[in-house]
């Protein structure tokens, strides 16, 4: 009740809302997470999640092996549209994961704006250091670049997945990373590969 009081407020005074649907299975069943996040999106203007979130939390399932390491984006278009098209949001965003081991991991996202489909370059994140904290590094990395370049989803996109590949590389549930540091893994090397 309080967070649908504070989404109806930040309408009020347009404020844009995101919501990371982060699904944790100790804390509440599919069907109790439905019940309570459903109504909630309405309010909501960038979603993000990955697969399972949005299947757990909302209902819907893409069309990819994400269990089998296959994260083709084409896999996403058509959940994507569904969850634009039933919720009203600005934003889809998904992190696509491809777990190799429990220290080398690919990475990489994409984003939907209603009309065109991004996605991120590809980091091959090799040794991993602590995966905790790597999705509220990449959320965060979303915001800062929604609202940096709120006219290139794809530079946003850039900025949250480099954010979130270097998190991957230290320490702790906190990214340490400067934005220039993140910025120049965005924009450097083209194969992706993060070393730190």
């Amino acid at each position: 009740e309080l967070t649908k009081l504070a989404c109806e407020a930040a309408k009020r005074h347009g404020v844009t809302v995101s919501c990371d649907l982060n699904f944790r299975k100790k804390l509440w069943t599919s069907e109790k997470a439905q019940s309570i996040m459903k109504p909630l999106m309405q309010y909501v203007d960038v979603c993000i999640g990955n697969e399972e979130d949005a299947q757990l939390c909302l209902g819907f399932k893409p069309d990819a092996d994400v269990e089998g390491g296959k994260t083709d984006a084409e896999g996403y278009y058509g959940i994507f549209q569904g969850m634009m098209k039933e919720f009203g949001f600005k934003f889809v965003v998904s992190t696509l994961r491809e777990s190799y081991s429990a220290t080398h991991n690919g990475w990489k996202a994409l984003i939907y704006n209603g009309k065109d489909f991004y996605q991120s370059k590809h980091y091959d994140i090799m040794p991993i250091i602590d995966r905790v904290g790597g999705g509220d590094s990449f959320a965060g990395g979303l915001i800062h670049g929604l609202l940096t370049w709120p006219e290139d989803q794809g530079k946003a996109l850039e900025f949250a997945v480099a954010a979130s590949a270097l998190k991957h590389t230290i320490p702790g549930d906190f990214n340490l990373m400067s934005k220039e540091e993140v910025e120049n893994l965005a924009g450097g090397d083209a194969s992706g590969r993060v070393q730190r």
